[in-house]
């Protein structure tokens, strides 16, 4: 410590003196010219005259903190942490917290564990929210089920902050003894409870809060935020890759106090990593939004948040954690410094990597022997009800389809685009296979298959026929999980994702290039949506209207139940 008061005092050299910089001050909401003093990683002193054994004069150009993603699933990225730093760190991320919910439904606590030791010696801080809905609903088969016990084992941990969101808020509202103890455990630790609570509002939304959730990251319109922040509720304004919300929440940031706002990307494909936080911070600057604020939103509000004291600033005693803008415009970082050193410079990572072992991960991918019969549908009529498709959105809608009848069983019908849908419990062999049909993707042959589905990742498939339907699932087997296009029983496109059936073990142009290949593979095969994959992964979440398919069967979540597509399909003809 004495090393950093004389260094403040300037009494000695500092390790790093940024020179004549116009410094982003987020605790005044000013911009203001001085030097910045750093030793051991550490902000020493602001003023005038500081020396250092090394100085940048940047000349004028903006500091500020760099950025931290208040909410974000690694392994949506489907790259390990290591892949997703080469992108974040570069755009200006130094700080992430991630709630590992996916692997975890696969893994448990391993997936916890793993990707804790993932994230080790990066020059990426990463701090753990534990999930909180392993799994998220009884209406499906996951790998693992959290109950508070276990996640006590993790609790006390450093490197974890607090409870992931909670999606359970009916438990909540209804005080589910399970849910309850989770809660119960968050608190006693005096930890964050993150939550998860779209539409709700009015006095269940005061129950909701009153329980100890602090933030949502579902709102998706102003009147919602708003009511949420009138209550205390930090509002995570999102801008993922599925669901986007921050154009929605412009209005928001431009008129209300916006020190309870946070910036997060929750779920973003490997295309969408180039641009981070930084990307939104450029957007609502554009939008109106003052810049100094939107740094805020982006840096200090996160910290504040989580209990992160010495993060989000420039200020003495803070880490020294920056970026170098030449402007407050485009918010493309000249110079990334993390813990006082430059870890990237002109959007390129210049940080060494670790260079840790292979990580092991056993194989998820634990289905039982399936066979073409498996994938039959017996007919028992003509009519279905089926999931449409929404695009651009992750709602369905149910509706009545005609299908084809072939030796006494019910098929795809390519010529309407009632395309029959699969999803093949993957986890623990219990040979369950959930089976209906859906409109919308449009395929004229083969089919496509993954194990990225939310939120228990099973196994999904799609396709025209039972044949090519079966050769994809197996072609997932083999590669221990992933993404694949099968068209006469070949795999035509294909990206393994050996850990957990979520993750690469290559690098991020490797991932990239694969899904832009996988999607282009689907649409030769005449499927007319933009990411069929990502659309086709959350047709197993029976958490979002209208009708969805788990292992267990279609899910109605209006009736709250599972139903026969052919007895409502009879009853509605």
């Amino acid at each position: 410590m004495s090393n950093i008061i004389n260094v403040a005092r300037g009494f000695e050299k500092a390790d790093l003196v940024i020179k004549n910089a116009n410094i982003v001050n987020v605790l005044s909401e000013e911009i203001h010219k001085a030097d910045i003093a750093i030793v051991d990683g550490i902000i020493a002193g602001i003023g005038e005259n500081y020396s250092g054994e090394k100085e940048i004069d940047i000349q004028g150009a903006y500091v500020t903190p760099s950025f931290i993603d208040g909410h974000v699933h690694l392994e949506s990225t489907m790259m390990l942490p290591s892949e997703f730093a080469k992108v974040a760190l570069p755009a200006g991320t130094t700080t992430v917290i991630i709630d590992p919910h996916e692997i975890s439904n696969v893994l448990g606590l391993h997936g916890i564990s793993f990707m804790h030791e993932a994230v080790k010696n990066l020059p990426l801080d990463v701090y753990t929210m534990l999930p909180s809905c392993v799994p998220a609903t009884p209406f499906e088969t996951s790998g693992f089920d959290l109950n508070s016990y276990d996640l006590s084992l993790l609790i006390d941990k450093p490197w974890v902050l607090g409870l992931a969101e909670m999606m359970n808020f009916p438990g909540v509202l209804n005080q589910d003894n399970n849910v309850m103890a989770k809660l119960e455990l968050a608190k006693s630790r005096g930890k964050c409870i993150d939550g998860h609570a779209p539409y709700l509002h009015g006095k269940d939304l005061c129950a909701y809060i009153a329980s100890g959730v602090k933030s949502d990251h579902e709102c998706t319109t102003p009147d919602e935020a708003v009511e949420k922040l009138r209550l205390g509720m930090y509002v995570m304004v999102r801008e993922g890759t599925a669901a986007k919300d921050l154009d929605a929440l412009m209005p928001v940031l431009k008129t209300c106090n916006t020190r309870k706002c946070i910036f997060v990307t929750d779920d973003r494909h490997p295309a969408d990593l180039k641009e981070h936080i930084n990307g939104m911070v450029r957007r609502a600057v554009e939008a109106g939004v003052d810049p100094v604020k939107a740094i805020q939103i982006a840096s200090l509000n996160t910290a504040e948040y989580f209990g992160l004291k010495n993060l989000g600033a420039i200020a003495p005693g803070y880490k020294a954690d920056l970026l170098i803008l030449p402007d407050l415009k485009t918010f493309k970082p000249d110079l990334v410094i993390k813990n006082g050193v430059v870890a990237a410079e002109n959007g390129k990572l210049i940080a060494e990597l670790p260079e840790n072992e292979a990580l092991a991960v056993r194989n998820s991918v634990n289905v039982r022997w399936i066979t073409p019969e498996d994938f039959r549908i017996e007919a028992n009529g003509s009519k279905v009800t089926a999931l449409e498709v929404i695009p651009h959105q992750l709602i369905t809608k149910s509706v009545v389809s005609e299908v084809k009848i072939e030796d006494g069983n019910a098929v795809s019908n390519i010529d309407n685009d009632t395309l029959k849908i699969c999803v093949i419990e993957r986890h623990r062999a219990t040979g369950n296979i959930g089976k209906g049909f859906v409109k919308g993707f449009n395929l004229k042959c083969g089919a496509i298959a993954s194990t990225v589905a939310h939120d228990s990742h099973n196994m999904i498939v799609i396709g025209t026929n039972d044949a090519d339907m079966y050769a994809a699932a197996v072609a997932l087997i083999k590669c221990k999980g992933g993404k694949v296009v099968v068209k006469d029983g070949e795999v035509i496109s294909e990206l393994p994702l050996p850990i957990a059936g979520l993750m690469s073990d290559r690098n991020f142009d490797y991932v990239v290039n694969k899904c832009e290949e996988l999607n282009k593979t689907a649409h030769s095969i005449g499927c007319r949506i933009e990411d069929p994959f990502m659309t086709m992964g959350f047709l197993s979440l029976p958490v979002i209207p209208e009708l969805k398919v788990t292992d267990k069967g279609v899910f109605d979540t209006n009736k709250f139940d599972f139903i026969d597509i052919f007895e409502k399909a009879l009853v509605m003809k």
